[in-house]
């Protein structure tokens, strides 16, 4: 298959990128162009409803969750925003239909919260559902974000509390039962199988992977190994879709491009 020459970094201010994006259906989002010159995008409706994200560092996962995350809230939905660092998604504050957090007390409340709000919507009529906006739950650095949860729940468990941390179990929730909620998560890390309960190609429709070892290939894209060779070019990494990979440029969405496209998106500077 003849490649494309891409650029090193495809802008949100490209030239009719914006355009492209905004005339995506609700429920889909572009990660990007691939080499052979196809838009590449998540279908949240037609696919295992969650994306995971693996990169290296410097790889762009951050960059990807934030994209993806703001294109979902363009078109009506709502977020949930952890960031365990703090500063990856300063984007997120002050948005009205995004709940950010950013310490390990703060994103345990919120899963808590997200498993009581995927079981009331479990319990709605379809045309109650259909009226409820879209969740996204975006999530940074899931690896140690996990971890932390666990023992943040150890120091206060009591003697009847069940040994699994309530917001592990929420978010573990979201991914079986997420798509029947219109709830998505899209993550970011290599869960593993011992939190999570579950192999993570069987929770992931799309899987976005850059500058990974063939290690961490083997376990997140078992069947489409072996792993290609990593691409050293900011923002190029694959998509992993039905069996297929994709080299794929990703979009570079700033902090600025977000808030100004969510906050004034008729503003044509934006």
């Amino acid at each position: 298959m003849t490649k494309t020459a891409l650029p090193t970094m495809l802008s949100f201010s490209a030239p009719d990128l914006r355009e492209q994006i905004e005339a995506l259906p609700e429920g889909t989002a572009l990660i990007g162009i691939s080499t052979d010159g196809r838009a590449i995008a998540v279908d949240l409706d037609a696919e295992c409803p969650h994306v995971l994200v693996c990169t290296a560092t410097g790889g762009g996962s951050t960059t990807v969750l934030r994209s993806l995350t703001a294109q979902f809230l363009h078109q009506g939905a709502h977020a949930l925003v952890l960031d365990p660092r703090r500063i990856s998604h300063l984007w997120a504050r002050g948005l009205p239909t995004v709940t950010h957090r950013g310490n390990v007390a703060g994103i345990h409340d919120a899963l808590v919260g997200l498993g009581e709000e995927l079981t009331r919507r479990l319990d709605l009529t379809d045309t109650e559902l259909d009226a409820a906006p879209r969740l996204i739950v975006s999530m940074d650095s899931a690896n140690s974000t996990l971890r932390q949860l666990t023992r943040y729940w150890e120091t206060f468990r009591g003697e009847d509390d069940p040994h699994t941390s309530p917001a592990v179990t929420a978010l573990e929730a979201a991914l079986w039962s997420g798509r029947a909620a219109r709830v998505h998560v899209i993550l970011d890390g290599t869960p593993t199988t011992s939190i999570l309960g579950a192999a993570p190609h069987e929770l992931f429709g799309t899987i976005v992977l850059a500058r990974v070892s063939a290690n961490t290939w083997q376990l997140l894209a078992p069947l489409t190994t072996p792993a290609p060779k990593p691409s050293r070019h900011q923002g190029r990494g694959h998509v992993i879709q039905h069996g297929e990979v994709h080299e794929t440029q990703a979009i570079w969405m700033t902090d600025a491009d977000v808030v100004n496209w969510l906050t004034d998106p008729d503003d044509p500077a934006n």
